[in-house]
């Protein structure tokens, strides 16, 4: 018998609506504000690489070539790959003769640390500081980078001779380049809206309808040898399958729902940030002969080391802290 005061419950198709017509404000909320950041990074990159900037950026790398196994050719290839992502460092590797080796080694340099400024900015809305996002991308790119060169056995000597297109200093005109730029950005634009709406429905639709709890605990074997809370399945498995930028509404308007720890999200960050977009980029660097190991191994490797290792850090500072709390009271 249902009590007098009692509301009747909401029908089906209502609640299927709602969700739907929730889910597409927030994914143009996102969209929205992705794009704010998307178009003029992206504006400042195309003016940099229509200019040479980037060219002559190269000696911010250069002097740390050897360290990783690579010649110093190769940083004006990483440069590129920090500001303009996985497409950048695959179009100068088409035109610069590097061995396989040297190749695949940047390959791994990039898939860590490309599109460094704009997917930080996505960071730094949904849980981690953009110092420390951008930095610990930065050193890890660095330090998987060394290890895998070292495995390899790789020698930072050329082979061949770089091609000279890519420092070809000869600068166009702005026309074409803006025309190029704009129909770039507006194809990239309509394929985020092509996933962030729909993906942000599924979710106010999940969430409706208790799917998250479901999807969570299949997921949660998974997200813990990954070294992650289980809470933060849904997180790690839309930055895993559509990254930082595609992904990045859902992930920013999680984070602040406020169902989250703060040490929760940083080892989240930590760990995307070394891994994340496990089809899409990868895949890019297939068309080069890159080995399929040494595209998706490592980094999942490093994003499981990290979050352990963050892991084990501060349980050590919770239980100093414990301790010399202890002593403190011991003392009076």
């Amino acid at each position: 018998m249902i009590p007098q005061n009692a509301e009747p419950a909401e029908p089906v198709s209502q609640r299927v609506q709602t969700s739907i017509v929730t889910g597409l404000k927030k994914g143009w909320t996102g969209l929205v504000w992705l794009l704010k950041i998307l178009i003029p990074i992206s504006f400042l990159t195309a003016l940099m690489v229509h200019f040479k900037v980037l060219y002559h950026l190269d000696f911010l790398l250069e002097p740390l070539m050897t360290l990783i196994h690579l010649p110093a050719s190769a940083a004006v290839v990483l440069v590129i790959g920090l500001f303009t992502g996985i497409y950048g460092t695959v179009a100068a590797l088409s035109v610069m003769s590097f061995s396989m080796d040297h190749m695949t080694l940047i390959a791994i340099f990039t898939l860590i640390s490309h599109n460094l400024i704009q997917e930080s900015l996505v960071q730094a809305n949904s849980g981690i500081s953009f110092f420390m996002a951008s930095v610990f991308r930065l050193v890890m790119a660095f330090a998987v980078t060394f290890i895998c060169g070292a495995l390899m056995g790789v020698s930072p000597e050329m082979t061949g001779a770089a091609a000279v297109q890519v420092h070809d200093t000869t600068v166009g005109a702005m026309g074409p380049m803006l025309a190029d730029w704009a129909a770039g950005t507006g194809r990239l634009c309509l394929q985020i809206l092509c996933i962030i709406m729909p993906l942000m429905v599924v979710l106010e639709l999940a969430k409706t309808f208790h799917i998250i709890e479901a999807v969570t605990r299949i997921f949660s074997p998974v997200v813990t040898l990954m070294g992650l809370d289980k809470s933060c399945a849904m997180l790690w498995m839309t930055a895993a399958f559509f990254g930082l930028a595609y992904g990045s509404a859902v992930i920013v308007d999680e984070a602040k729902t406020g169902a989250y720890d703060k040490e929760s999200l940083t080892r989240l960050h930590l760990s995307i940030g070394v891994n994340h977009a496990m089809i899409e980029d990868p895949a890019l660097f297939l068309p080069l002969g890159i080995p399929v190991f040494w595209l998706w191994i490592p980094r999942l490797l490093a994003a499981m080391a990290v979050a352990w290792a963050y892991s084990g850090f501060t349980f050590a500072r919770r239980l100093y802290a414990k301790r010399s709390g202890h002593k403190k009271l011991c003392d009076h």
